[in-house]
């Protein structure tokens, strides 16, 4: 008789392991336009391609979720936000490539996330308070009517097909 833990493909220890995050990505739209960023040619992901600002949940250090995305995009474009409610959830999947020093790397990570549309409180943006990690190179406000014309990563295009049909 299978075991309680096995199922249609075997055991569940035969599996990678799957960690769970929450990350946030925020739409910041002043004057008709979206802030977007491009990842670096370094990104291990998604290179040249653009996004949103935003990233995972540290959970013992972000207080709540408004201070999660203010820190979020504080971090990656130096701009001071007002967040709004979310407006979009979904999820994507990618390898683990653990920290040194913390769990080992293997298996996956699911990431479950929101989208939240954003007033930008300051308008200048800047990459000097980026991690590493981030890796980003470029930022720009680009006018809702140009969005299509950047490469998105692609786990973003449906979200953003949300986000520019609520627009209009």
């Amino acid at each position: 008789m299978p075991s309680a833990e096995a199922g249609a493909a075997g055991p569940l220890h035969a599996f990678s392991p799957i960690t769970l995050q929450f990350a946030q990505k925020a739409f910041i739209v002043s004057g008709g336009r979206l802030l977007l960023v491009r990842k670096s040619a370094s990104d291990p992901f998604h290179p040249g391609r653009w996004e949103v600002p935003g990233g995972r949940l540290e959970v013992e250090g972000d207080l709540g979720l408004d201070d999660h995305i203010r820190r979020e995009v504080w971090e990656e474009v130096g701009l001071k936000i007002d967040p709004g409610p979310p407006f979009h959830l979904w999820q994507w999947f990618m390898p683990d490539r653990a920290a040194p020093g913390r769990r080992p790397a293997g298996g996956q990570i699911r990431v479950v996330a929101a989208a939240r549309r954003c007033r930008p409180v300051t308008l200048d943006p800047s990459l000097e308070n980026q991690e590493e990690s981030d890796h980003l190179d470029g930022c720009a406000w680009v006018p809702l009517e140009e969005i299509g014309a950047y490469e998105l990563i692609p786990s973003l295009r449906p979200v953003m097909r949300a986000f520019l049909a609520a627009s209009g």
